[in-house]
């Protein structure tokens, strides 16, 4: 069900059993998938590609352009999986040409409030983002997990305030 007050570019694809609430904008070469629900005020930009079962909460922004000042309007993606619960005022960028063109969010997480995932990240299944949490360009973030520019998280890590990850 698309709310009569949302804006949904006629060149987006959302699946019949999706909601998209009053107010949310769905751009165009966006993909929403079967039971998702994306709620009033969120903005959606493309191209990205949002699987089934998630939930995005009012006023979250997904699939901006990359906040990196070597990006100039190039193509690149957000892939988000599914079963994610995306809170309100998260933001999550789509990649750039410098990495593989990506952003991409697995199945299962949960990214509570203003959480931050920036270009080029690859974030796992099954993590946990605790309100404000941000991770810069091109980190990886494995499965389970619990912040610099291309590190690598591994699995079962717990990073907490104040931790310090050196690049990988």
């Amino acid at each position: 069900m698309i709310d009569e007050k949302a804006v949904v570019s006629p060149d987006a694809h959302v699946h019949e059993s999706a909601y998209v609430g009053p107010y949310a904008v769905v751009g165009p070469a966006v993909e929403i998938g079967a039971g998702t629900r994306i709620e009033g005020h969120a903005v959606i930009k493309g191209p990205t590609t949002i699987g089934e079962n998630n939930h995005i909460f009012q006023f979250a922004s997904i699939g901006d352009d990359p906040q990196d000042k070597k990006y100039h309007g190039e193509q690149t993606r957000l892939v988000v999986g599914n079963g994610n619960t995306i809170r309100e005022y998260c933001t999550i960028n789509r990649g750039t040409i410098q990495d593989q063109g990506i952003t991409r969010v697995g199945d299962d997480n949960w990214l509570m409030a203003y959480t931050h995932i920036a270009h080029d990240c690859v974030v796992g299944d099954h993590t946990i983002f605790a309100n404000n949490a941000s991770i810069a360009g091109h980190v990886h973030v494995g499965r389970k997990d619990a912040q610099h520019d291309y590190c690598r998280i591994i699995a079962k890590a717990l990073p907490s305030g104040r931790s310090w990850v050196m690049p990988s």
